[in-house]
């Protein structure tokens, strides 16, 4: 779905701001770059600015309209701080737009178009969309640079997908942040009875201390990380007991 996500740069002045739009997009999912005329292209600038995304950079189509750059695609967002007269449907909110963009890339290939870092889209451009697009912003001060522009409506399009039921969508976690096993929780509450016994802590066979513990611990839901260090203390204080 993302893949037919089609992010389209019009006449880029700075090729740092291609590398650095690539870069937006690398972090968001978004691989299809597409380049109208820029105004120098390649350049070790753009590269530099990718910071790891130098192969959607490498990997850019160069075209020469924005005619050419949305041929086949069936919907086309213009994104604009300005209102044109022309009578486009606008999305007043980015999540709206890329909810609807996202539905639309399931099936068919769609595009999302930044103009000039001067000027934007011409009027003629605008009438190559479908579509128009606006980032609320300060109205005192509204200005984004291209990448930050292309960052913000990336992560709106990111987020439309991974919310969708068929996304698959599942964060990556650190090991250590992962839940103990029940088999690991098995060991530790071993470990913790045997502690517990031959400190003196329980001295009748059938206390309910150790359910109680165990209870506590359920509800506390300690990570492998955090299980690991208890049983860490549990195996020092247990190797300073007698004929432990």
């Amino acid at each position: 779905m993302l893949s037919n996500i089609r992010i389209v740069l019009v006449q880029t002045y700075h090729p740092g701001n291609i590398g650095a739009s690539a870069r937006a997009m690398k972090t968001m999912g978004l691989t299809d770059l597409v380049l109208v005329n820029p105004r120098q292209f390649p350049d070790p600038e753009a590269s530099r600015l990718a910071a790891g995304a130098e192969d959607l950079v490498e990997g850019a189509r160069v075209v020469g309209s924005l005619t050419e750059a949305v041929s086949d695609c069936v919907q086309v967002v213009g994104a604009s701080a300005r209102l044109r007269s022309l009578p486009l449907p606008h999305f007043d909110e980015p999540d709206e737009m890329a909810r609807a963009l996202v539905a639309q890339a399931s099936q068919d290939p769609v595009a999302l178009v930044f103009g000039r870092e001067r000027f934007g889209l011409t009027n003629d451009e605008i009438r190559c969309c479908s579509h128009q697009v606006s980032i609320p912003a300060n109205p005192d001060y509204g200005i984004l640079n291209l990448s930050q522009a292309v960052q913000v409506l990336a992560h709106e399009l990111f987020t439309a997908w991974r919310r969708r039921p068929d996304s698959g969508y599942c964060p990556s976690r650190p090991a250590q942040e992962r839940q103990p096993s029940r088999e690991q929780l098995g060991h530790f509450q071993t470990h913790l009875s045997r502690v517990m016994q031959h400190s003196g802590f329980i001295t009748q066979p059938h206390a309910r201390t150790e359910d109680q513990l165990e209870a506590l611990f359920a509800r506390a839901r300690p990570n492998r990380k955090e299980l690991s260090l208890l049983r860490g203390l549990l195996a020092s204080l247990e190797s300073h007991l007698p004929n432990a």
